[in-house]
């Protein structure tokens, strides 16, 4: 039996634009509704230490209006540590986060990190939070996840999604090897960053992989076609490839 793949829709770029005049619009909270609408699982949104996108009341208002689960993308902070803790989302990924960066670069060392994530991991677990960590498709890495107690990896899809030809092949055969590796270990298996309509289809046919976050490139995408057609053809792309058509 096919294992179903759900598709995580991050909401992050919709916020971009609107605080790139101020105001309210566009609205990310609405944006969560129309990718529900379209066939999204859950909603992503990664709420930085400069707010340079998701707000704190983005988060109030999505854990409060949007039925789908919402995953806190959130590095390992104390004080993002409080608002998930307060917020209480169904899910925290932690990601590596850099001040200059213009999007998370690459994933967690969480082997040479350990000793600074533990308490976040043991106190999220604690709250009920499903705690993921963003990681490189590495087993060393998968290992430390382990290690840490978190029960959810997301593979980085960036170095895959960014090479052309052999190599692109190369990196697609590290994810599949790691997600394999995943589920040997007991890890439930996640992947994303840089996917677009014609880098997801070989990522969402690796079988050990249940759930795609995707969000930049269908929020460019719908300038063209709208938010709700981005965001149905990312899932139609996804169920074709994963034989469930």
């Amino acid at each position: 039996m096919t294992r179903p793949l759900r598709l995580g829709v991050n909401i992050d770029h919709v916020a971009t634009i609107r605080n790139a005049r101020g105001g309210r619009h566009p609205d990310p909270v609405r944006a969560a509704r129309v990718a529900a609408e379209a066939g999204a699982d859950g909603i992503t949104a990664h709420l930085r230490e400069d707010r340079r996108h998701i707000s704190d009341d983005d988060i109030t208002r999505l854990t409060e209006e949007i039925a789908l689960p919402l995953n806190l993308e959130m590095a390992a902070t104390e004080e993002m540590l409080a608002i998930a803790l307060r917020h209480r989302p169904h899910a925290a990924c932690i990601v590596p986060e850099r001040r200059e960066e213009r999007t998370t670069e690459g994933g967690l060392d969480v082997v040479g990190g350990h000793n600074h994530l533990q308490p976040v991991v043991r106190e999220l677990n604690a709250a009920g939070i499903r705690v993921s960590l963003f990681i490189e498709p590495d087993p060393a890495q998968l290992d430390g996840a382990v290690a840490l107690g978190a029960p959810v990896v997301e593979l980085h899809t960036g170095a895959y999604c960014e090479a052309d030809g052999a190599d692109r092949e190369r990196q697609l055969q590290r994810i599949v090897t790691a997600a394999a590796h995943a589920e040997r270990i007991g890890l439930e298996c996640h992947a994303g960053h840089g996917l677009t309509y014609d880098t997801v289809g070989p990522v969402a046919a690796i079988p050990t992989i249940v759930e795609l976050n995707i969000g930049h490139f269908m929020v460019g995408e719908a300038i063209f076609v709208g938010f709700a057609a981005s965001v149905a053809e990312m899932r139609r792309l996804m169920v074709e490839a994963r034989g469930q058509a």
